[in-house]
């Protein structure tokens, strides 16, 4: 199975168990693995025979930066969902990075991989 990446996508957000985390916000870092047949893209060279990873962006930036949930497991499966919209894209893996979660101790990033297929 082939793959698109995306890697680094950062948005705003204001996800969180706590209520200082949906009033203030911060940043979350998403890196997406979608796993499909790029084949028919590689032979037309049309975009509209992959999927376009610009629009991907945007959509999960809408998910990000929209509705609140406590946990970034529940934003993760979100991603998800949407990047399966696409009945092209097979499974995908989706890490959400909280790299200013609610820690006592010193650390440089938290994140809640899932992984989807489609049934």
């Amino acid at each position: 199975m082939d793959e698109i990446t995306l890697t680094g996508l950062t948005v705003f957000g204001r996800h969180g168990v706590f209520d200082f985390e949906r009033e203030q916000g911060q940043d979350f870092t998403v890196d997406a693995t979608l796993r499909l047949d790029l084949a028919p893209a590689a032979a037309s060279d049309d975009v509209r025979d992959t999927v376009h990873y610009g629009e991907l962006a945007e959509a999960f930036a809408e998910i990000i930066g929209g509705e609140p949930v406590d946990l970034i497991e529940t934003l993760a499966d979100r991603l998800a969902t949407a990047a399966l919209a696409d009945a092209r894209v097979r499974s995908v893996s989706i890490t959400v990075h909280k790299p200013h979660a609610p820690i006592e101790r010193a650390f440089s990033d938290v994140s809640v991989t899932v992984h989807r297929e489609r049934s």
